[in-house]
């Protein structure tokens, strides 16, 4: 199969797939964008290599979201913040890291589902109580990591794992999952 029948094949399976799935592809493309403009426009001096690999990558990311390229982007975008970004936590942060736990939670959604897949409402109301508790939670770790940032306040690192643990275990639960096996 050559290259433009291959591209013909998944046109038409993108056709023929449903909201759900274009949707998440779309949520995707937006949150993947609001992350590498929201870095891009930060006072501090990014590397240009950061959105010239972060960009690719979220494009492949779209197209197929069950490659490799979902996490690259991620961590392509966290380096570029751990390598250049100063320390403090700021807005622009919070917006960045909200973006991409959408990145991922979409990208993990649509990653299951062939692109030609027909997704009814019931597979949907799984998926958005956790993912409305992991984008809420990442602005509240992030005040709340600010907040301890600047306290000299013994066993700080232990509240924020713990803290993290029980965030962990709220989504888990929210999404239906159970402790031990059926």
């Amino acid at each position: 199969m050559t290259a433009a029948e291959k591209i013909t094949l998944w046109l038409a399976q993108v056709r023929a797939s449903g909201r759900a799935v274009l949707l998440a592809r779309l949520v995707i493309m937006a949150a993947g964008v609001v992350a590498l403009v929201v870095s891009s426009l930060q006072p501090w001096d990014q590397m240009d290599l950061v959105p010239m690999l972060a960009a690719p990558m979220l494009v492949v990311t779209v197209v197929l979201p069950d490659s490799l390229a979902g996490l690259l982007f991620i961590v392509i975008l966290t380096g570029g913040w751990l390598m250049r970004a100063p320390g403090e936590i700021s807005w622009g942060l919070g917006i960045t890291a909200a973006a991409l736990v959408v990145v991922h939670l979409a990208t993990a959604f649509t990653a299951q589902l062939p692109s030609y897949a027909r997704v009814h409402r019931d597979a949907l109301k799984r998926w958005w109580l956790p993912a409305a508790i992991a984008v809420l939670i990442v602005p509240t770790a992030a005040v709340a990591a600010a907040a301890v940032q600047g306290a000299d306040v013994a066993g700080s690192l232990l509240f924020t794992v713990g803290a993290l643990a029980l965030a962990t275990t709220a989504i888990w639960f929210a999404a239906g999952q159970k402790i031990g096996r059926d």
